[in-house]
C-alpha cells in the first residue's frame, strides 16, 4: 500500500508539471504546483475558461490511461520488455523529431507511470487541445478586419512616403490595407471548412455498439465507460459555469459563453466539440 501510494504522489507531481506546460499557463506565470488543489495545479487567474475547462477533461483522460496502461503493464518488466512498444516510441524520437532527439526532457519509457504520462499528453494534445484552438476560428477570424491573413501594406515608418497619409486618416489607411474581396472569401471559406464538424464526428468519450461488438476485456470496456460518464458529467459543468455570474470571463452582458471544450457538437461551425483525434 505504501508502495502505491508513493507511486500515486510521483505520478501526480509529474502530471502536475507536465500539464503547467500542456497547457501553456505555467511558463507563462499564471499557474504553479499545489498538491492541495484538485488537479494538483493552483490557477493565478482563477477564472480562466480554458484551463479550468482542460483540467476537467485532461483529468479523465489521465485516469481511463492510467487503467488502461496498468491492466496491461502492470510493472516496469512488462514495458521494458514490449519489443514494439519501445520501436514505437523510438522512432516517434528520432524519426519523426529528429532534430529534437537530443533533447534531454523527453520521458523516459521504463515503466507504467512513464507510460501513462506520454499516452495522456498524445490524447490531450489531439483532441481538447486540438479543439479549443481549432474550432473557434471561423467564429474569431471570419470577419477578416478582425484578423486578417494577410495585408497589402505595411505600417509606413516615420521615413516613408505613406506616412503622412497613414496619420491623417489611420482607419482608412487600415482598410486599404486589407487583403481583396478574393483573398477574403478565399480565407472565409478555409477557415470555415477547417472549423467544421462532419457529420460522421466521433466525440470524446462517445460509446457506439462498445458492448456489442468491440472486442476488448470487460474491465476495460467497463473502464471506457466510466470515461464516458465522466465526459458527460464534464459536459454538463462547463454548461453550469457558463451561466454562474460570478465567473466575468465566460458569463455576463456582451461576454460569450466558453463551450470550445464542451465535449459534443452537432454537426457544421459550431465553436464547440472534442473529437477524438484531429480530422482534416
Amino acid at each position: 500500500m505504501q508502495i502505491r501510494q508513493n507511486n500515486d504522489n510521483s505520478l501526480k507531481i509529474v502530471y502536475s508539471i507536465v500539464l503547467s506546460i500542456l497547457l501553456d499557463i505555467g511558463c507563462r506565470g499564471m499557474a504553479v504546483p499545489d498538491e492541495t488543489k484538485p488537479h494538483g495545479l493552483r490557477l493565478l487567474i482563477e477564472d480562466y475558461p480554458y484551463a479550468n475547462d482542460g483540467l476537467l477533461i485532461w483529468s479523465a483522460i489521465q485516469e481511463l490511461v492510467n487503467t488502461y496502461v496498468n491492466h496491461y503493464y502492470p510493472d516496469e518488466n512488462a514495458v521494458i520488455s514490449d519489443k514494439e512498444l519501445q520501436s514505437w516510441y523510438s522512432e516517434a524520437i528520432n524519426v519523426g523529431h529528429a532534430d529534437l532527439r537530443e533533447a534531454n526532457w523527453w520521458p523516459k519509457l521504463s515503466n507504467p507511470d512513464n507510460l501513462t504520462e506520454i499516452l495522456t499528453i498524445l490524447i490531450w494534445t489531439a483532441s481538447a487541445q486540438h479543439a479549443a484552438l481549432n474550432f473557434g476560428q471561423y467564429h474569431y477570424g471570419a470577419y477578416v478586419p478582425n484578423r486578417p491573413p494577410l495585408m497589402q501594406k505595411l505600417i509606413p515608418q516615420p521615413h516613408d512616403d505613406e506616412y503622412a497619409s497613414f496619420m491623417a486618416d489611420p482607419q482608412g489607411y487600415f482598410l486599404a490595407s486589407l487583403p481583396s474581396l478574393f483573398d477574403s472569401t478565399k480565407y472565409m471559406a478555409v477557415i470555415d471548412i477547417i472549423s467544421a464538424h462532419s457529420h460522421e464526428e466521433e466525440y470524446l468519450g462517445e460509446i457506439k455498439d462498445a458492448y456489442t461488438r468491440w472486442p476488448g476485456e470487460p474491465d476495460i470496456i467497463d473502464a471506457f465507460y466510466r470515461f464516458s460518464v465522466n465526459v458527460k458529467k464534464i459536459e454538463n459543468e462547463i454548461h453550469r459555469r457558463n451561466v454562474d455570474p460570478r465567473l466575468r470571463n465566460r458569463c455576463g452582458a456582451g461576454v460569450p459563453p466558453y463551450e470550445l471544450l464542451v465535449p459534443t457538437s452537432e454537426p457544421g461551425v459550431t465553436g464547440r466539440g472534442v473529437p477524438n483525434s484531429i480530422t482534416i
